[in-house]
């Protein structure tokens, strides 16, 4: 029971356990309490909100930090299309930084650490989201993915989708198609009106990738994938860092 008299839900209760080095992936953490813990050097990264430390709701100023960082964050969420093609162009820019730096130390985009994908992993899922999200659910496409493309591990039925498993492509192969993907998406930016980000995604009636987007706005679809590319940038960056440091 809880101190104003609500039923907690049952859960796994870890009482004096030593789990320092343990590492939780893909884990559903949702109302999850850690009571009298000893946490240093630890790291959280993920989908995080409503997270009170100590008594104090801190995902406010972790977020603000982020923005502060980041501006182009605050461009991909705002619902004015000069923001969104300025947050677009931006992140472009700072994928092209981040290849240049690739192509300094050819072989490291080849590279993972932490289990984590490689350069060119991630830039391969990012064609997979831009395939999915956008070229499904903002312009209604039916056509089977890029097979280059790479998907979570939730994603059933790749190769009925289009996606080949075996595909192993360099890193120009990727490039090729994420600057095809990118010439598509700035041509619709350029065209698309701020009415028509806010009707229901035109989501083809068939069961390819993302099951759940249905009932989503064009806004919300595109704002996935505005969302992917930062996200997973600030991803390869961070692991191409960490290589970095293992080879000094």
């Amino acid at each position: 029971m809880s101190g104003d008299g609500r039923s907690l839900p049952s859960m796994t209760r870890f009482v004096d356990e030593d789990m320092e080095g343990v590492e939780f992936r893909e884990c559903n953490l949702n109302s999850t309490r850690l009571i009298g813990v000893i946490m240093q050097d630890s790291v959280i990264d993920g989908l995080v909100s409503n997270l009170v430390v100590n008594g104090v709701e801190v995902m406010e100023y972790v977020e603000a930090e982020r923005d502060r960082r980041h501006p182009v964050r605050r461009l991909i969420r705002s619902d004015d299309l000069a923001d969104l093609r300025r947050g677009w162009q931006q992140l472009r820019t700072d994928w092209a930084a981040t290849v240049a730096r690739m192509r300094e130390s050819p072989g490291i985009e080849h590279e993972s650490v932490n289990d984590e994908w490689s350069a060119v992993q991630t830039l391969r899922h990012l064609a997979f989201v831009y395939d999915s999200w956008f070229r499904r659910c903002c312009l209604g496409s039916t056509d089977l993915f890029t097979p280059m493309g790479l998907g979570i591990e939730s994603v059933l039925s790749r190769e009925e989708q289009g996606l080949d498993p075996s595909a192993d492509p360099t890193l120009d192969e990727v490039l090729a198609i994420r600057d095809e993907q990118a010439a598509e998406l700035e041509r619709w930016l350029d065209a698309v009106t701020s009415e028509q980000l806010q009707e229901p995604a035109p989501i083809p009636d068939n069961d390819m990738w993302p099951p759940y987007a249905r009932g989503r706005s064009v806004r919300q679809c595109l704002g996935t994938v505005l969302g992917e590319e930062f996200e997973h940038h600030q991803f390869c960056v961070r692991d191409l860092d960490l290589v970095e440091a293992s080879t000094t």
